[in-house]
């Protein structure tokens, strides 16, 4: 799998803009525009994959002491289920080898219309080394369940941290 690091020039491409307006609820959006301002501000690594130069999905990642922020992660939906999700993941868990990495996702505890992709999702996580912290944070009416990869623990008090960094660069509230 091919990988092409994004730029705020990069950013126009209307594949990865659709891709992230459509694989996520509204209310776990930041405007595109916003984002986009945050590649260089936060020094976001936000990455493309392509297979045989075809758009498969994207990950944007906020690097940040002690614990990396997987942000974003998605696949195209007529690609899902097809290993490429994998083969993302597995990149990603190799470029920040050795290092504290965190995730939210929807919660597969929550009662919603997607609960058999959120159980799936999360027992994909899982099988990749990530690990439960048993907390949960609400957006909106979505609960959101923090997960954890590396050594170590994770408290509110971390999610507060990582919270406040992007505040200082933008707010939602």
């Amino acid at each position: 799998m091919k990988t092409k690091q994004i730029t705020t020039a990069d950013a126009n491409d209307e594949k990865l803009k659709l891709l992230y307006e459509t694989a996520f609820p509204k209310n776990e959006q930041i405007p595109w525009s916003d984002l986009v301002s945050l590649i260089n501000k936060m020094h976001l690594d936000f990455t493309a994959y392509y297979e045989d130069d075809n758009f498969v999905g994207f990950t944007i990642v906020f690097p940040h002491e002690p614990f990396n922020w997987y942000w974003y992660f998605a696949v195209k939906p007529e690609l899902r289920g097809q290993g490429k999700g994998q083969k993302i993941l597995t990149a990603l868990i190799e470029k920040y080898n050795g290092k504290i990495c965190v995730l939210d996702m929807e919660s597969p505890k929550q009662k919603c219309n997607n609960k058999e992709q959120r159980i799936r999702r999360h027992a994909f996580y899982l099988r990749n080394g990530f690990r439960d912290t048993n907390l949960y944070k609400k957006f909106g009416d979505i609960e959101m369940t923090i997960m954890i990869m590396g050594k170590g623990s994770f408290t509110m008090q971390d999610w507060d941290d990582i919270t406040a960094e992007l505040r200082k660069f933008w707010t939602w509230d």
